[in-house]
Order: structure tokens, then sequence, then C-alpha cells
């Protein structure tokens, strides 16, 4: 076992950096070694692995992901921090494999990184977890697992199935690349701050995605309409992306798909055969 950061090292660092942890940034730093170790057993990382961690922060998840073993490449938009990880995990870990790209998450490309990532384990900030997720997946197929801490109330957007209160947009999209679930709360105190908001784990493994990126787009134009007014019928939700109300209902009824249903009653099998129908259509 390596040496892990807990809160002296996490405040003397952060001091040392003059870095005051911010809420536009979604800034909250893990402290706590136990935690870390149980995030990186639960995402399932051996030192065969090629890990990809997004906001490493000070390097509390960083070192828990090194000591496996497993080459990481972890991706950092504070210029600060960036400079700074290489040294304090070659400090408390001289034999670590770890490639440190400066670069917001949101634009970073197969380019940018050493190797094609398999898992992605991050502490995410909680303003732009959904956003981050989306693009790296779609970004790097290679992805085949992932385990990410985020905001509760986004983690149970992210696994959840039709019909519940908190399906949406979000879940339809990430149902696109693979299954998600709860896999385990987090303690708001681990963290530096403490957040004012629950955080969960959620894991996702990946399968065959249903089409191509034609296809993917289609689909994803049709969610964002259809929850865009989720109290609505489809017909009328779907009606300004596909022309009508009239085309819509055509549409919807040569899919298999009740005009009158709603967004939330269809899991991602349904939107995406909503999407072929569309497709064979034009």
């Amino acid at each position: 076992m390596g040496a892990l950061l807990g809160p002296a090292e996490i405040r003397d660092l952060a001091a040392q950096l003059d870095v005051t942890p911010t809420k536009k940034l979604g800034q909250n730093f893990v402290h706590d070694g136990n935690t870390v170790r149980r995030i990186v057993s639960v995402a399932g990382v051996t030192p065969e692995s090629r890990v990809l961690e997004v906001g490493p922060g000070l390097g509390s998840l960083t070192l828990g992901l090194t000591e496996t073993g497993a080459p990481v490449t972890a991706v950092e938009i504070d210029a600060r921090l960036a400079a700074q990880l290489p040294s304090t995990v070659a400090a408390m870990q001289p034999d670590a494999r770890l490639v440190v790209v400066h670069q917001d998450a949101l634009r970073v490309g197969a380019d940018d990184l050493p190797v094609a990532p398999t898992h992605l384990v991050a502490n995410l900030p909680y303003n732009i977890s959904v956003p981050v997720l989306l693009h790296l997946l779609a970004t790097f197929p290679s992805l085949e697992r992932s385990l990410v801490m985020v905001q509760a109330e986004v983690g149970y957007r992210l696994a959840a199935d039709p019909g519940s209160k908190v399906y949406g947009s979000p879940s339809v999209k990430a149902a696109w690349y693979g299954s998600w679930r709860i896999a385990g709360q987090v303690s708001r105190q681990v963290f530096w701050p403490v957040p004012n908001v629950d955080s969960v784990l959620v894991g996702f493994e990946r399968h065959d995605q249903p089409g191509d990126e034609q296809l993917r787009a289609q689909v994803f134009a049709l969610v964002d309409a259809a929850f865009q007014q989720r109290r609505k019928m489809l017909r009328q939700a779907l009606s300004g992306v596909l022309g009508s109300s009239a085309h819509a209902s055509e549409v919807l009824e040569a899919a298999g798909i009740a005009p009158t249903a709603r967004g939330e009653e269809l899991g991602v099998d349904d939107f995406v055969r909503l999407g072929r129908t569309v497709l064979a259509a034009a």
C-alpha cells in the first residue's frame, strides 16, 4: 500500500499553492483514505487497467489509483494543480505511473492522452458532471467501465429507469452508452470543504451502442425535445423537431409508440426505434 493524503496534507498543499476551493469549479477535495480505497476497489481497477481521472485536484484519488500499479492519466483544468500533482505523487509513490494533462475535460480528445483509457474514475465537479461524462463516453469508445462520485441528485438521475420521477434526458443519453447503477453513498464529512449536498458513487459498464453517429444525433435530438416539455404528450412535444403534431403522430405510430405517451415513459430502446423510423422516413 502506498501513502495517501489526509486532512492535514490536503490543507498544507492547498495553502502552499494558494488554492481556495471554489464553488465555480465545484472543488471539494476528498481527504479520507478509506473512501479513496473503497472507490478504487469498487471501480475494479487492476494493474492492467488504463485509468482516466478527471479533476484530480490535490491528488487524493490519484494516489489511490496509482497504488494499484495501473497507469493513470489525470486531466486537470487548474494550471497550479496540474503542475503540482506529479511532484505530490512522486514524493509519496516514487514508482507511480502517472501522466498529467492540463486540459478542460469538456474539450479533451484522443490526441491529448498517451493511451486509450479503459476505466474512468473521478470525483466529478457537481456543476458539469453530466456534460463531462457524455463527452468522455463519446470521445473514448475504449472506456469499458466507470465509477464516478457525483452529487446524489445527478447520480440518481443517471441511473434512473423510465417512469421514475427523476428520469430525464441525462438518463436516456447515458443509457445509450451502457448500464448505470448506484454503487454506494459517500459521507459529506470526507470532503474539504464539506459540501452542502450529498454524494453517491455511480457505476457504468459499456455495452454495444445501438447505432452510428447519425442515429445517436437523431436520438439525442428527440430526447431533448421530449423532455423539454416533459408533461406534454409526445405528439406535441416532438411537433417542433418533426415538423408538426400530425407528422409526429404518424412517425410515433410507425415506431410502435402511442402519440399520447410522454417522454418519461420511454426507455432508450424506444427512442432508438423512433430515431430509426425518423431517419428511414427522411
